[in-house]
């Protein structure tokens, strides 16, 4: 065909009458679909904060009596309960006094003091972040990590077992030491799930689940007074040697802020860059998209599955790993809390997107961070927190509920893989 004769991109679209996606729809469906979650679930938890709060339920049962009067302390208790939130999470205005001070000559002391709720929700983040690449690597490989609680409880046993175990080494050699230590934990503790689907067909939903079990009563046994890594009198293990912290890099008391946090930032670019850079990654994706089909293509799925594994685990022993040689710095029972599963929700807040799970961890170390706020100035219990975070998993999950509520267009169809067909798979 001749170059006067080939029709073009636009012509073909007009000829069939198809029309390009656009780009309004990407962004509803990656910015716009999230913020509003996050912001209804806030108003919604501003409710539940309102009908059990007895001053403002009786305020409103006696509205006709003073009417300005009930709609003015409903708006007052949910400021009050809000900005205690963000004063306890960012400290935004004790931030502009303290640079304010400095500036003035008055020293560094007053700023210093002021970003302790700032550092405090980034350290928070952290373990966020890790767990949720975890879970999101996964999802792009088409399985589905929920192991992540046992994978991060492994990783903190065998870093900090090497933490308080080995003496005398430097620095430089303990830390490197215990935080591979438990990034193999993490890793092994999954891979055995990845060995297990690829060569036996075991779903690994039911298998990371059962491993969290084994984790669970695993560290029970090693953490109770007496066990093997307990101290004599207490059911947590021996505090980390020095040599085995990761650094704080705050001299302020209060202040936890650590190089973990940097750490994360440059995984978060590296599981980018795996994924989206380099051939495991493409063959990652291309298995999460359809598992057959890669395998006709010539890829060797099962391999790959027990990469996509051992890295996920790998991810959430690094999160355990860090969390205790720069935080804690020992182990005890319940020591996740149930953030494994937590990373679940990060994972689909960030739409499996490294940058997204970033972002979404930041958001939840914020508003773990400044539910202790609340619950301390506004009285306000630490569960509504918990509540707008289920809520927001729930409206991103069910994008339909956004949609009907701000009557929003259904955005367009995008051609591409879906990195859940391969679930069981």
């Amino acid at each position: 065909m001749s170059e006067a004769t080939t029709p073009t991109v636009s012509q073909s679209t007009q000829a069939t009458g198809a029309k390009p996606e656009p780009k309004r729809s990407q962004v509803l469906d990656a910015i716009l679909y999230p913020i509003l979650a996050v912001f209804t679930a806030l108003v919604i938890g501003a409710i539940l904060i309102l009908i059990t709060d007895e001053a403002v339920v009786n305020a409103w049962l006696h509205f006709f009596d003073d009417p300005m009067g009930a709609i003015k302390i409903t708006v007052q208790t949910v400021v009050t309960a809000y900005g205690a939130m963000l004063n306890g999470s960012l400290n935004i205005g004790g931030i502009i006094r303290g640079i304010g001070a400095m500036l003035s000559g008055e020293g560094t002391q007053q700023l210093a003091v002021a970003l302790i709720p700032l550092s405090e929700s980034l350290t928070q983040s952290v373990p966020y972040i890790f767990a949720g690449l975890a879970v999101a690597f996964a999802f792009q490989g088409g399985l589905f990590n929920i192991g992540g609680e046992g994978q991060m409880l492994v990783g903190a046993l065998c870093s900090v077992y090497v933490g308080f175990k080995f003496t005398g080494l430097p620095w430089i050699v303990h830390l490197p030491l215990a935080m591979l230590a438990g990034i193999a934990g993490g890793a092994i503790w999954a891979g055995i799930v990845g060995v297990l689907k690829a060569y036996t067909g075991a779903h690994e939903v039911i298998n990371t689940i059962m491993m969290n079990w084994i984790a669970i009563s695993l560290s029970a046994w090693l953490l109770k007074v007496g066990g093997p890594m307990a101290r004599p009198d207490v059911p947590v293990t021996p505090p980390v040697l020095a040599s085995a912290w990761i650094p704080r890099l705050s001299s302020t008391p209060g202040n936890r802020f650590h190089a973990g946090f940097f750490l994360a930032l440059f995984t978060v670019w590296l599981i980018w860059w795996i994924l989206y850079r380099s051939t495991l990654g493409f063959q990652i994706r291309m298995v999460g998209a359809n598992a057959k089909a890669a395998r006709y293509s010539g890829v060797n799925v099962k391999r790959l599955w027990i990469i996509i594994m051992a890295v996920s685990g790998a991810l959430a022993g690094l999160a355990g790993t860090v969390q205790t040689l720069a935080v804690d710095r020992w182990v005890g029972v319940g020591f996740s809390a149930g953030l494994g599963f937590d990373a679940i929700a990060l994972a689909l807040l960030g739409k499996n997107h490294p940058v997204g799970v970033l972002l979404a961890a930041l958001l939840f170390g914020t508003l773990k961070n400044g539910a202790t706020r609340m619950q301390s100035v506004a009285q306000i219990p630490v569960d509504i927190i918990t509540i707008v975070i289920a809520l927001v998993i729930v409206f991103i999950a069910a994008p339909e509920i956004i949609r009907s509520i701000y009557r929003l267009r259904k955005p367009v169809a995008k051609e591409g893989p879906v990195f859940t067909k391969g679930w069981g798979s």
